[in-house]
């Protein structure tokens, strides 16, 4: 078929004090992969709630599917037969897979569920999807990937024209990015139409289909990725060439600004390292191998069950992430959406949370809270119009670089990063690895836990990787590859 069965035309969305889409044109053909990539801030999660109908567009663009003038809200955006299936998972943890995909679609004979005609169908989708587990499998008993194939296999039982996978692979295995790629090709090849966000670059190539690039809410490019090279797609991504991305300069090692001494806890066990100023100490491993679960207890968020921990020299007892605040130690978490940053609020207002801790009173001081916003809107770089813009409305990096400003208004000296670069973009990366090494500059100290592998062969003066919650094997700068970190990983040596 050459008519395509969603399109968008001069499609712009403003949000106060954000311009998220600015004059955008989207196509997608039934039975393609429709890649949508750019960086924080391009506009793609916006473009994404328009396609799904959870958002509107601006007055004087168009919605047309199958043809025909929309205006789409999320209910008609599903009879239609368009699925939107986001990053964070849509599942009930406690139901069957087959609960799962009938929730609130149920199968009825009469008054009563008809819970084995539901079970046949599932037990069909799952088969044809070559998945592992049955219909009447727990799903909070599965992977995260399996997961994302349950939501996948309800699209297919309910006949849906258009997938739309927003970063379905966030937090997947490389065994479980494979599987759902193969699924993907098998959707399509039924007829449905796939959207496919995301940042790995890799996938967009694998699954060979067209690729839409967004930067700062504008259509910058439609080509089909055999007609591309990853170089030429991020030099259209960010306006610039990767080259800048994954170098930083070295810097002299300070003293020891932390040091842990057989420490165990929160799921780690007998960890002992030093960590240096002016230096990064880079944490790697498989997923589940204690990584985040050290950042934590090293901040006082989880209790220890023995060992030390000793800041400058001197041993402390943090019983509350407050007691590591006052010492001087920083912590940028994982997800900053949850644990880093209060959406609801303004800029100005999440600058200065974490150092209420160090102030004598808290009493509010709108006009100094929002001086402290503006601040670190300037010095970091921050897209938005003012420190009274609300969190939620900015994109990933420009919330990372919140996160940065709150740690900031403490004048910490250690910063504990996990994960600092997850749900970024290349440019946005870039610009977070130029502050954390400007960072070093300052002699100030870095942890670092990621699962990137690139961020920790690049970033990292020394890498310590972790399995099973216990150190596997330490590498020195000049040691640090991919291949001796994931040979330690797996239980082998470095090579």
């Amino acid at each position: 078929m050459n008519e395509a069965i969603f399109r968008l035309i001069n499609i712009s969305k403003t949000f106060p004090g954000v311009r998220a889409l600015s004059n955008i044109d989207f196509d997608l053909m039934p039975g393609e992969i429709h890649c949508i990539c750019g960086e924080n801030g391009a506009g793609k999660s916006t473009l994404i709630k328009i396609l799904s109908g959870a958002y509107q567009p601006d007055p004087g663009g168009t919605i047309e599917f199958e043809g025909e003038k929309r205006v789409l809200t999320p209910r008609l955006a599903i009879e239609l037969g368009i699925q939107t299936i986001y990053q964070e998972h849509n599942i009930f943890p406690h139901l069957s897979v087959t609960e799962n995909i009938f929730a609130g679609l149920e199968i009825m004979k009469g008054l009563r569920v008809d819970f084995d005609a539901m079970r046949k169908k599932a037990g069909e989708t799952l088969e044809y999807l070559h998945c592992s587990f049955g219909p009447d499998a727990i799903a909070g008993e599965l992977s995260s990937g399996e997961r994302k194939l349950v939501e996948i296999a309800k699209a297919l039982v309910f006949q849906r024209k258009v997938i739309i996978l927003d970063e379905p692979t966030a937090s997947f295995s490389v065994s479980e990015i494979d599987m759902l790629l193969e699924v993907v090709r098998k959707v399509v090849s039924t007829g449905i139409a796939v959207v496919y966000i995301s940042h790995h670059l890799d996938e967009v190539f694998r699954l060979e289909g067209r690729v839409t690039v967004l930067r700062d809410g504008e259509h910058v490019l439609t080509e089909h990725s055999a007609n591309l090279t990853e170089g030429e797609l991020v030099r259209n991504m960010v306006g610039r060439d990767v080259s800048a991305f994954y170098s930083r300069d070295f810097y002299e090692r300070g003293e020891v600004a932390l040091e842990a001494r057989n420490l165990s806890g929160n799921g780690v066990r007998d960890i002992s390292f030093k960590a240096y100023r002016g230096q990064c100490l880079g944490f790697a491993g498989m997923v589940g191998s204690g990584r985040s679960e050290l950042m934590t207890l090293l901040m006082g968020g989880a209790k220890k069950d023995s060992g030390q921990v000793l800041v400058e020299g001197q041993e402390v007892e943090f019983r509350l992430p407050s007691a590591a605040i006052r010492r001087k130690m920083c912590y940028i978490t994982e997800d900053r959406q949850y644990t880093g940053l209060f959406l609801k609020h303004s800029i100005a207002r999440n600058s200065i949370i974490a150092n209420l801790v160090n102030m004598k009173d808290f009493l509010i001081k709108p006009k100094q809270d929002y001086a402290v916003g503006e601040k670190y809107i300037q010095e970091l770089g921050t897209k938005a119009e003012n420190a009274d813009v609300i969190v939620g409305n900015l994109s990933g990096g420009n919330q990372q670089k919140v996160v940065l400003a709150k740690w900031f208004n403490t004048h910490g000296d250690i910063y504990i990063f996990d994960e600092p670069t997850r749900g970024i973009d290349v440019g946005a990366k870039a610009e977070i690895y130029h502050i954390m090494m400007d960072l070093m500059r300052q002699g100030k100290c870095l942890i670092m836990a990621s699962s990137d592998m690139p961020e920790i062969v690049s970033m990292s003066d020394r890498v310590i990787v972790m399995k099973n919650g216990g150190i596997a094997g330490e590498l020195e700068r000049d040691e640090i590859s991919e291949e001796s970190i994931l040979s330690y990983s797996i239980g082998g040596v470095a090579v």
